[in-house]
């Protein structure tokens, strides 16, 4: 059997590519198409569909986060598997070859995952609200041998102001290392870097082609490996990140509309979901929109259609469309118009503003924030306060990092609405030279291939049937 390292490589577009000779070598050595993503184009969903083969609709995994309605809570990534429905690609392999083998290197939904390795970011929450960066390993002594080998996680550097190219590093590493002493029949890992300077800058400025350009050297340990090891390499991409001008602050408007509502603790506001006629659990481009009164959705359909920068307002018939009807779906799924993208700000005075708004607190905040990615500009010192915070972390003295800015103009590039562009169109490539039957009658017609269809493409390279 043909092992396959499976690669996400998160917004690889034919113009990152163009930068990263070292994967333009592998797929010029085997064959390369464009991606037909899902809607909403973002990590837990499209992440969800390649490991299924299945769409959201199917799987429930209807973005980065949404509304849990048997709890009254908004929660974003989550991680627990058991949320994803469906076989996934190795389980349906295990069917033909008992002894099948797979690892998991940072894809989401990683607890509790049926893989035999399991490497995820997992931070130590200790007793006294301190947080260390750390990972969740399987089986156990896997984390001691990497963090012997290749350091910490490097958390702070996977996301947030400081995330950088270290974190790729680490994760290529130890998917390299599990690669040589435990040679699973498939090994999967996510490889973010792209997100960070193209959501930062935009996927026009130098240092985007600078990030494609840092991330292909990082490859090139691990390709080799792979190569040598004769492992077929797969690399795939979520999305495609294209540029951003501006910022929808659509929980906004429906508080103006009196349709959500806030509640103080300490002088700060809160989002009262419980209370809330309508509010949004903004994710990029897309957002769902929860409704409590059938009787308001209409009404609250026609107010998002108004606002400026909202392109297609989704009941549930028009999300079946694109395979989101799901019941952890908003009863509206908002699409933002190309260049535009939602914040989750539900505040209308920044000194209102709830504590987290300031921090980088992604389990926190109801809905996905884009500007935890920046110091504050309007702070001159708010590096200088997070290089104290880090002393006072080393220290074991508790700490609060304050230091993101509530302005999302700063934001460049986003993504999240099916891709109205070649450049803004993520790829998939693969190393083989042979194409299953599938994809070579697709590309013959020019069509892409489906990021349901991952699935299959893993286990045909591998000579599997499903």
């Amino acid at each position: 059997m043909k092992p396959v390292l499976l690669l996400d490589i998160v917004g690889l577009t034919g113009q990152s590519l163009r930068d990263m000779p070292n994967l333009s070598k592998l797929a010029a050595a085997g064959w390369s198409s464009e991606l037909a993503t899902v809607l909403p184009a973002v990590t837990c969903t499209v992440q969800s569909t390649m490991l299924t083969g299945l769409p959201p609709s199917e799987h429930g995994i209807v973005g980065n986060g949404w509304y849990f309605r048997e709890l009254g809570e908004v929660f974003l990534w989550r991680q627990h598997n058991k949320l994803v429905s469906g076989e996934k690609i190795w389980e349906s392999a295990r069917r033909k070859e008992p002894d099948y083998r797979a690892g998991n290197v940072c894809w989401w939904y990683a607890m509790g995952m049926s893989t035999d390795l399991t490497v995820t970011p997992r931070p130590i929450y200790h007793a006294d609200g301190r947080k260390s960066p750390d990972a969740y390993i399987r089986p156990p002594e896997l984390h001691d041998e990497l963090v012997s080998r290749f350091g910490e996680f490097p958390l702070f550097q996977y996301w947030g102001p400081t995330a950088a190219i270290a974190s790729t590093q680490w994760i290529a590493e130890s998917t390299r290392h599990i690669m040589r002493t435990q040679a699973p029949e498939l090994l999967m890992a996510y490889l973010p870097h792209l997100d960070y300077d193209l959501q930062r800058f935009g996927p026009s400025h130098p240092r985007a082609a600078g990030a494609a350009a840092e991330l292909d050297a990082a490859l090139v340990p691990l390709l080799q490996e792979a190569q040598s090891r004769g492992y077929a390499v797969i690399a795939v991409a979520e999305y495609g990140i294209e540029e951003a001008n501006l910022p929808v602050d659509i929980n906004r408007v429906l508080r103006r509309e009196g349709l959500l509502e806030v509640y103080v603790q300490d002088g700060k506001e809160q989002l009262d979901t419980w209370t809330s006629r309508a509010f949004a659990v903004a994710d990029h481009q897309v957002a769902h929109v929860y409704v409590a009164d059938p009787a308001d959705v209409a009404r609250t359909a026609e107010i998002l259609r108004e606002t400026r920068g909202v392109d297609e307002v989704l009941d549930r018939s028009a999300q079946a469309k694109y395979g989101l009807d799901h019941e952890r779906s908003g009863e509206l799924v908002v699409i933002a118009e190309p260049g535009a993208w939602f914040t989750y700000y539900f505040w209308l005075d920044d000194s209102r503003a709830p504590e987290y708004a300031r921090g980088v607190d992604i389990h926190r905040k109801p809905g996905y924030d884009p500007s935890e990615l920046f110091f504050n500009p309007a702070d001159k010192l708010a590096k200088a306060k997070a290089g104290l915070n880090l002393v006072r972390k080393k220290a074991g003295l508790r700490y609060a990092m304050s230091t993101v800015p509530l302005d999302a103009s700063h934001v460049r590039g986003t993504h999240g609405r099916l891709p109205g562009s070649r450049e803004s169109t993520p790829l998939v490539i693969s190393s083989e030279p042979a194409m299953p039957p599938f994809a070579e009658e697709l590309i013959r017609v020019g069509k892409p291939i489906p990021a349901a269809a991952v699935k299959s493409l893993v286990l045909q390279t591998q000579g599997l049937p499903e």
